[in-house]
């Protein structure tokens, strides 16, 4: 106990630790069972072991957050770290559906530097993210600083990339409708289109109410929900082929 913290604030953090054992030891079972397939696939061994490390990593940064008193560049990190994390994962997911041949594109080549253009906005738009939330009122301790800038200018230019995704998620979507991309590919792009929108309601909600903190929670959870989906999207204009078929059978349970 710490007199001068708020319990609730010392239940979070400590709960944000113990969660990390979990996430480790599903980070391990991936890399195990990638390790057991037979035969064993070098692509998903190099992408499970990013799992483990990628957990102690951010481990180990997470206790640099703390040491800096909650600083706004390392909270800011954290978060982005996780974000890369979310990616390997996701990155993993895919390729258990999937074999190992070269990429080959499902959509026509303009139409998938659309999405890596959308993929990168929306990069550039977790980035403007973790500056707004590093400059308003939440920080999770009296004492931590804040990035001393202004807190409506930065909220206008993460609502101008904002649109800017918003805009390439919806010429995204009429591509591919357009030229008859397969109907995995759009209707992902669907989704993406209405998580964002989602998010953006209760960006501009939270906005307009002072930013209470409830919503700023769930501003966070939209942005890895965004950010999921966009890489689905992406993933969703290639194809690297069948699974190798003595792979197949192991990998049953396992959605594509």
């Amino acid at each position: 106990p710490h007199p001068e913290i708020s319990p609730l604030n010392t239940t979070i953090e400590f709960g944000n630790r113990l969660l990390t054992f979990l996430v480790l030891a599903v980070g391990l079972a991936c890399l195990i069972a990638a390790l057991r397939l037979r035969p064993r696939r070098t692509s998903l061994v190099r992408l499970a072991w990013l799992q483990p490390v990628g957990v102690a990593v951010q481990g180990l940064w997470g206790g640099l957050v703390v040491r800096s008193a909650l600083n706004p560049v390392t909270v800011s990190m954290h978060f982005l770290i996780s974000i890369g994390l979310i990616a390997a994962c996701f990155a993993l997911y895919a390729r258990v559906g999937e074999g190992d041949g070269p990429p080959v594109p499902l959509v026509h080549r303009d139409i998938r530097r659309l999405a890596f253009g959308l993929t990168a906005a929306v990069g550039v738009l977790l980035l403007a993210g973790v500056v707004v939330t590093g400059t308003g009122p939440h920080s999770g301790d009296e004492a931590a600083s804040r990035f001393d800038l202004d807190i409506e200018m930065v909220a206008r230019l993460h609502a101008d990339v904002v649109w800017i995704v918003l805009g390439l998620t919806f010429a995204l979507l009429l591509t591919l409708r357009v030229t008859g991309a397969p109907a995995p590919a759009r209707r992902v792009a669907l989704v993406l289109l209405g998580v964002e929108l989602a998010q953006g309601v209760i960006g501009y909600v939270q906005y307009f109410l002072a930013v209470p903190a409830a919503l700023v929670a769930m501003h966070v959870l939209g942005a890895t929900l965004v950010w999921i989906a966009t890489l689905a999207a992406l993933h969703a204009t290639r194809t690297r082929g069948k699974l190798p078929a003595r792979a197949e059978p192991a990998l049953d349970a396992v959605p594509a």
